[in-house]
């Protein structure tokens, strides 16, 4: 699908623009580190084949009277040397900026992301294949092995091939179909989800507090472990490597909590790649969110089995495909409400951020599985270590397994570090090996 003169925004990305502030820029990135230091020239050339081959990401963000957009962009994007805090502001209201950066520090090579634009997945494809060029043009002496091209659809909108209604319908129909889809999820939620647990919208979920970071560079610490030993881990209890690390991080949030004087509940967003799900190979946003909970007795020590069994019986039930088209087809229904539609976007954008908002009321914290990187068996020579990290509103972690090595990137807006040394303490106790990192955040540290 060749890039039209603009493009509407996926259904995914309207929240990024409505929710995004000064602590929470919606900015990710992904970083390889290298062999030996970066050659800015010749990862320069690099990005310039890799720029021409995702369309998408030519775009720059537009804002029309009722939504904003995609236009492209005729400028090409350079790489910049790293000099401002991991995951600083990129879109900024009114410019005509790229939504993403290329940096370089030493051995690094960072891909910031604004999340409107892509995400994981399609960033993690442009990263690899930028790396691919980067050490063809670096290290190789011939051209004997071509690079094989990407199976990909730059800028199809998948959410709207997969969940909006394409039949022919009535004006009236279109009118009212939103809340036939309400009532259906409704219906379709009680039957798919039966107690399990209660919603989290019927708990008080508990909310992390802390202090927050002076200059709101989000406190981020990576731990490195070996990849086999954390997959048997969760194994032992039986479920997925994201159960387990989920089940961890909700456990160590709560021992590393000062009362536990009466029942809490813990919740976890995490997110779900569709192109699991639906046949997609789209650059563009394609995910979905699910959030599971877990209640904290007062009077019974936690188990971590426990915490495993639970919130894994609530997620594999909200993974059932019915249970994903219905809810995602109820967004797509609202997006495309005749009366929604004629609502002025900073209207449009205020109704967004108080639902954010809500929504956040009922997360404690949030995590995001890329999964494992495929690249070339050549290029390990060449790429020690890949892992990746997100700006946050609550505290987050971030899992990306390359070759041998697990990487998870804690970060948070405060600068407390207890729940981590927990959450290691727990690692170590297992029998694990664990890589720890720690960046600088607070005046007295920075001052070091």
């Amino acid at each position: 699908m060749e890039y039209e003169q603009w493009i509407r925004l996926d259904n995914a990305s309207n929240i990024f623009l409505a929710a995004r502030n000064e602590i929470d820029t919606k900015v990710f990135r992904l970083t390889a580190e290298m062999k030996d230091n970066i050659k800015p020239s010749i990862l320069q050339e690099a990005l310039n084949i890799t720029y021409e081959e995702y369309p998408l990401f030519h775009s720059v963000l537009r804002r029309g009277f009722f939504w904003y957009y995609l236009e492209k962009s005729e400028e090409d994007p350079q790489v910049e040397k790293e000099s401002e805090p991991p995951v600083s502001k990129i879109y900024k209201s009114g410019e005509r900026n790229f939504l993403f950066r290329i940096l370089y520090k030493e051995n690094r090579i960072h891909l910031e992301v604004f999340h409107a634009l892509t995400d994981g997945t399609g960033a993690l494809w442009f990263l690899e294949d930028l790396l691919i060029e980067y050490v063809r043009l670096r290290y190789a002496k011939d051209e004997q092995n071509p690079k094989e091209k990407r199976q990909k659809a730059d800028i199809e909108d998948s959410f709207n091939r997969y969940f909006r209604e394409k039949k022919k319908r009535t004006q009236f129909d279109r009118f009212i179909q939103p809340l036939r889809e309400i009532y259906k999820e409704q219906k379709i939620n009680k039957r798919l989800l039966p107690s399990v647990t209660e919603s989290p919208e019927d708990k008080k979920i508990y909310q992390i507090k802390g202090t927050l970071t002076p200059d709101h560079r989000p406190r981020i610490i990576h731990l490195e472990i070996p990849v086999k030993e954390a997959l048997a881990l969760a194994r032992k209890e039986g479920v997925s490597l994201t159960m387990y690390l989920s089940a961890l991080y909700l456990l160590t949030i709560y021992e590393a909590k000062e009362k536990k004087d009466e029942e809490i509940t813990l919740s976890m967003s995490i997110p779900i790649n569709l192109r699991q799900f639906f046949p997609s190979i789209t650059v563009r946003n394609f995910f979905s969110t699910t959030v599971v909970d877990y209640t904290f007795k007062a009077d019974k020590t936690p188990e971590l089995s426990d915490i495993c069994q639970k919130i894994n019986q609530q997620f594999q039930k909200q993974l059932e495909k019915e249970a994903l088209e219905n809810r995602l087809k109820k967004h797509i229904a609202f997006e495309f409400y005749p009366p929604a539609r004629i609502i002025l976007r900073p209207i449009k954008d205020l109704i967004l951020k108080g639902i954010n908002k809500l929504n956040n009321r009922k997360i404690t914290a949030a995590m995001s599985n890329l999964g494992i990187v495929h690249l070339p068996e050549e290029m390990s020579e060449y790429v020690e270590n890949m892992y990746f990290l997100t700006s946050v509103i609550r505290p987050q972690f971030s899992v990306l397994s390359y070759g041998q090595t697990l990487n998870i990137c804690f970060t948070s807006p405060f600068s407390e570090t207890a729940i981590y040394q927990h959450f290691v303490e727990h690692l170590t106790a297992a029998g694990l090996e664990v890589a720890v990192d720690v960046n600088k955040v607070t005046r007295e540290e920075l001052e070091e």
